[in-house]
């Protein structure tokens, strides 16, 4: 008689209508287990997940608190599993019936970023629409950007004054955006000093860069028809020392005294040093970084200075290539109808939230 009412007493409800499943829209390797919480879930200290891959032998894989009813276990894909879960209550354990069994694998298509895939398709065909516009000849309108403007200018008044052209990509590594988006400017001014028959001076901070350096100037110089004029001693490596290059940068400023300086990269504190010592030799100075903290310094000391995106659109600007040009428009076109997207969406939430109706009232 005590042993049936003690058995009633510490008598526990499992949980019911477990089922096992391939977790959705994933790369495989996963199985999600859900139930119903048992009926006695205020008592159960934790439900504990067994797994078993013959249906017979099953071993614990994940436990979850009290009011948690769903888990996820790691998986071999292909393989079968069967999963039983089990509400604890102190030293009382109930099991559910096992699940039937359940194998993972990789989805090929992730319902949850459909929204990825539409904003993929559509820049990329802006993109693809204004690059075959710019092919047929289409002029495609890009704003005047002044730094990018005097270019022509800086280099013929350091041709006129029979004065080199400095030109510092800063202390950025090759997978620097700033340093690559400099590197296609380099190129441009390269083959308008080949043209011009200009010295061209550009000391490198990282060695790697100096090489590819090296070969864009080299190239932009074979381009316009004077490969003979280019000097290889003009492409240099200096040293991987921030101050120690910002130094020599100066001594160079203050020797050959350049007519035009471009400080187009990824700098940091040398900026000021550099822009300042430039500026005192009465060059005119060209900067562009996407650096904040650095451009307040350029403003001040610099003639043209590139903010932000500017840099980036450089290159396009300078050469007019179709497929540069084509990509900075169906970029822009992509943030308009962003930022359309964002303003209706504010103004849905906004009227849902508000109902035109109490504007009224």
């Amino acid at each position: 008689m005590i042993c049936t009412l003690l058995a009633g007493i510490f008598a526990l409800a499992p949980p019911t209508a477990v089922h096992a499943y391939d977790t959705p829209d994933d790369g495989g390797g996963a199985v999600k287990i859900e139930w119903q919480l048992s009926a006695d879930d205020m008592t159960v200290d934790k439900y504990e997940v067994y797994r078993s891959e013959n249906g017979v032998d099953y071993k614990k894989v994940g436990l979850i608190g009290r009011g948690r009813n769903q888990i996820e276990d790691e998986t071999e894909d292909g393989k079968d599993y069967y999963y039983k879960v089990a509400a604890v209550s102190d030293t009382v354990t109930a099991f559910s019936a096992p699940t039937a069994s359940v194998a993972s694998s990789a989805q090929w298509l992730n319902r949850r970023k459909i929204n990825i895939i539409i904003a993929v398709l559509v820049f990329g065909g802006l993109i693809l629409a204004f690059i075959q516009h710019a092919r047929r000849g289409r002029k495609l309108f890009v704003r005047k950007i002044a730094g990018l403007h005097a270019i022509d200018d800086a280099v013929g008044r350091a041709t006129e004054m029979g004065k080199p052209i400095l030109y510092c990509p800063g202390i950025g590594y090759i997978e620097d955006i700033a340093t690559i988006a400099s590197l296609n400017i380099l190129g441009e001014v390269a083959k308008k000093c080949g043209e011009y028959d200009t010295k061209l001076i550009n000391p490198h901070f990282d060695p790697i860069v100096y090489t590819v350096a090296r070969e864009i100037v080299k190239e932009s110089y074979t381009d316009v028809g004077r490969p003979d004029a280019f000097d290889p001693d003009s492409v240099y490596y200096v040293t991987d020392s921030q101050f120690a290059y910002a130094a020599a940068v100066d001594g160079i400023m203050i020797r050959e005294l350049p007519a035009t300086n471009f400080l187009v990269g990824w700098f940091r504190a040398e900026s000021l040093i550099l822009a300042e010592t430039g500026a005192s030799t009465g060059a005119i100075q060209i900067a562009g970084t996407d650096q904040v903290s650095q451009l307040p310094f350029f403003v001040t000391a610099c003639d043209y200075t590139l903010i932000g995106e500017e840099l980036y659109a450089a290159s396009a600007y300078i050469s007019r290539e179709p497929l540069l040009l084509g990509a900075i428009k169906g970029e822009d076109w992509g943030k308009v109808i962003i930022g359309v997207i964002l303003v209706v969406g504010s103004l849905i939430g906004l009227f849902t939230l508000f109902p035109v109706m109490q504007f009224f009232d």
